[in-house]
């Protein structure tokens, strides 16, 4: 505790240390960080735009497709240009109420993310299980409604970390050995006893993630047994098919958050660049992906994104040298 003072509640900013060790490959690993950003931006919005303008697909799954998309633009444009600041011009200084608001945008954001991935699941559950009461279960308003509910869980759940953190004082230097503020990297440069905040922020961690992926776990364990029943090959490779997408993306969103959230608390033999750069690339590579998955594994999204392709050449029917009118 040696160090602290009141005048170091409030300070005026912190200090982002980028990749520890690598200060000075910084410029280099921008070049890559500002591809994936750009394939993210440009592959959620157009799945914004395409379920937006085409009314064949303003129902439930692409409702919910709609919403990951959202989620994926705001979990990588809270961190990104923040990164990519840092990574160019080396402007390392973030102030303490934008340190603040990035930790409860990054945190509230994936919570917003996981209810979401936990929703698709239940659509794939009845789809699949109860395919003749989809409609009077999955209606449009009752999604709108998840999605409002899903907002309000997150919201509630992580305003309490910022909100704890502006009653404790911080160490001199200020620096926060990472791209971005996390609750736990934040709570590290803390000098004084922070058991209640890492506390809660396991039993966060816990009821979010551990309560969505038991969820998601249930339904798909009902989609199994249900698909097993099936006497047709066809229609097992049809069940199959309308969740492996679904799946792929689940476990490309869980996997790197779980290794972030293990690694802040237990994985003290991590070398810091490596942690660094891999909590870095969480908000980057899931974000990028998605699109990508949806789009090759839907057909009928597929078929839809296809007529806002610019670069795509309709054939000319030209007969006998005239255009037809």
């Amino acid at each position: 505790m040696s160090g602290c003072n009141a005048s170091q509640r409030h300070p005026s900013v912190f200090l982002l240390q980028g990749v520890p060790g690598m200060e000075d490959r910084q410029r280099w690993l921008s070049v890559p960080f500002s591809a994936m950003y750009l394939v993210t931006v440009v592959g959620n919005c157009a799945i914004v735009f395409t379920i937006s303008a085409e009314r064949s697909l303003h129902k439930p799954m692409f409702l919910l497709l709609c919403m990951l998309a959202l989620t994926d633009l705001g979990m990588s444009t809270s961190t990104v240009p923040k990164v990519l600041g840092l990574f160019w011009f080396g402007r390392s200084e973030i102030s303490y109420g934008g340190c603040l608001a990035q930790l409860f945008f990054i945190h509230s954001i994936s919570a917003l993310q996981s209810a979401v991935l936990t929703a698709m699941a239940f659509d794939r559950y009845v789809a699949i299980c109860e395919p003749l009461r989809y409609a009077a279960l999955l209606s449009n308003g009752r999604i709108g409604l998840i999605g409002l509910a899903s907002v309000g869980r997150a919201m509630l759940l992580i305003l309490p970390m910022p909100v704890l953190l502006q009653h404790l004082p911080f160490r001199p230097g200020r620096v926060i050995p990472a791209t971005y503020c996390e609750h736990m990297a934040v709570v590290k440069v803390v000098c004084v006893d922070t058991t209640a905040n890492r506390v809660y922020g396991l039993a966060v961690a816990l009821l979010v993630a551990g309560g969505d992926v038991a969820a998601i776990a249930s339904s798909y364990v009902l989609i199994v047994r249900a698909v097993l029943r099936l006497s047709s090959k066809e229609a097992h490779r049809k069940a199959v098919h309308t969740c492996t997408a679904h799946v792929s993306v689940m476990l490309l969103s869980y996997t790197p958050s779980l290794f972030s959230f293990l690694s802040h608390r237990f994985g003290r033999g991590i070398p810091p660049h490596v942690h660094s750069i891999l909590g870095s690339l969480y908000f980057l590579v899931p974000p990028m992906l998605n699109p990508i998955i949806y789009a090759v594994k839907t057909k009928e999204f597929r078929d839809k994104w296809t007529k806002y392709d610019c670069w795509r050449k309709e054939p000319l029917n030209i007969t006998h040298g005239k255009t037809p009118v």
